[in-house]
């Protein structure tokens, strides 16, 4: 099995190790950006709205 662990690896499991809470606090800030409801009508809206884009973009029409 493949045991090599990069320098930065290294560093934040010794940093999480030290700092058990800092993994409370990376998952609140995680749900800031990635976990967030979508809105069904909002995102219909973005649908409706895009442009068709051109088969080949570098086409002269």
């Amino acid at each position: 099995m493949y045991h090599y662990k990069s320098d930065a690896t290294q560093f934040l499991d010794q940093l999480m190790a030290e700092h058990p809470e800092m993994e409370a606090e990376r998952l609140a800030n995680r749900n800031l950006l990635w976990d967030v409801a979508l809105d069904p009508q909002e995102q219909a809206g973005f649908e409706a709205a895009a442009v068709a884009k051109k088969p080949y973009t570098y086409y002269q029409d």
